[in-house]
Order: structure tokens, then sequence, then C-alpha cells
């Protein structure tokens, strides 16, 4: 497996590769828009300078890319540290603003890289799932993104993304519309070392945004939770 710190470094000090960035953009702008009928809704909520979260559920190795079509700005994402394996792949993604996160294993390192591109004032694209989701409501978030917006103080927008999950079928890529919608952007008081409870809290209320939007585009909305004294229990061994 590749070492992931110089990988990192690399992102922190370089940035993206803006004549790759322009080149795969002005590439991919037009194939979106007419092989999957992109529609992008609320692009005007996207601050133009200044730290942005931009959270968003996952349904494809699509979404990366069709949520950077939604602003001008270069966008910085996660991606799993298995696609960085082959030195040739980790360039092209690392030029396109992709660093690795070690997913499962509470990655701070990724965290930490994330949370010093907010500093300097650029956009980072975080998909509190954690993973993708590929078909019925949304999945449930992780807390990490409520804890970094806190300790950056950037403003979060929630994204949906609908119509990414049916686009690959094996190796081929369907003609299958893709909409995105945001949301206008939350603002939380920046605290150095938030407790957990206060940034779940703000996990929560990131995440009911998102699933705003995502109910907007007419996706399925989550089942309601049932009260503790419903939920089924396991049942004990003989």
């Amino acid at each position: 497996m590749p070492a992931l710190t110089p990988i990192r470094e690399r992102t922190l000090k370089r940035g993206v590769n803006p004549l790759i960035y322009v080149l795969v953009r002005a590439v991919l702008m037009p194939f979106f828009l007419v092989y999957f009928r992109l529609e992008r809704l609320g692009r005007e909520h996207i601050p133009a300078c200044g730290p942005v979260i931009l959270a968003a559920n996952h349904r494809s190795f699509l979404d990366p890319f069709v949520i950077g079509a939604l602003t001008k700005r270069p966008v910085y994402y996660m991606a799993k540290r298995e696609l960085f394996e082959r030195p040739w792949q980790a360039w092209i993604l690392g030029s396109l603003g992709a660093f690795p996160i070690d997913r499962g294993k509470g990655d701070e390192h990724a965290m930490s890289t994330a949370r010093a591109i907010l500093e300097r004032g650029d956009c980072v694209v975080i998909f509190p799932e954690g993973t993708r989701v590929r078909k019925g409501p949304l999945g449930h978030p992780h807390r990490g993104v409520g804890r970094l917006a806190l300790q950056t103080g950037a403003r979060v927008v929630p994204v949906a993304v609908k119509g990414s999950e049916d686009v690959r079928r094996g190796w081929r890529i369907r003609p299958r519309k893709v909409s995105l919608r945001c949301g206008r952007p939350l603002g939380f008081p920046q605290a150095e070392r938030p407790f957990p409870s206060i940034a779940l809290g703000v996990t929560e209320r990131i995440w009911a945004c998102v699933s705003l939007q995502w109910q907007w585009l007419g996706g399925a909305p989550a089942p309601p939770e049932l009260p503790d004294h419903q939920r089924e229990r396991p049942a004990r061994a003989a």
C-alpha cells in the first residue's frame, strides 16, 4: 500500500494542478450536461470565496465529479486509499483535488488535511455517510462533518445527488439523468475542541438539510425511528 503522508502533503503544498483541472473540466462539463442531462439547482447558494464544506449524500463513484460541476472553484475531496495505489492514478487524482482517507479507521490525518484546506480558504466535499449508499433512502451520517464545521468555522452547503447510482453497470456508463440540488449555506460558531455531542447535533442539523434537498428531488424519505420500547430486541440465548 502507498504511503499516504507524502500524497497529503502534496495536496496541501501544491493544491490542484490548474492545467489538468481546467482541461478535465472542459472535457467533462459538456459530457455531463448532454449525456447525463445534468440538472444543477441552487448553485447560487455556494459562496464564491472563503472556506466552504459541500456536504452531500453519496451514491456513485461519479459524485465528486458532478459535485465539482456545481462551482467554478476547485473542490477538494477524500477518496479511498486504494485508489492511490498506482503512482500515475495517484498523480491524476491529486491534480484534481483528491486526497486519501483510510476508511473505517477514524483517519485523523485525512481530517486534519481537510481542516488545513478549509483554513486556507478552499472548498472541500464531504460525504457524511462515509461510503456509498446505492439504493433506497439516505444512510446515517457520521459526526465528522459537524466537528469539521465547528473547528474551521466554514460554512456548510447541503447538497443532494440523485440519479448517479443508475449510471454505471459493470464497465458501461449509461445515459441517465443526474440531478443536484444545493440548499442555503449553514453557519455555526467556531470551537477548537467541540464536545462530541455538539458535533453530533451539528451533523444532524446538516443532514436534515441534505435530506430536505434529497426529498425535493423525489428521493425516498428515511423511515422514522421507532421509540426504544418499540424496537426489536435480540433474542436471548437459551
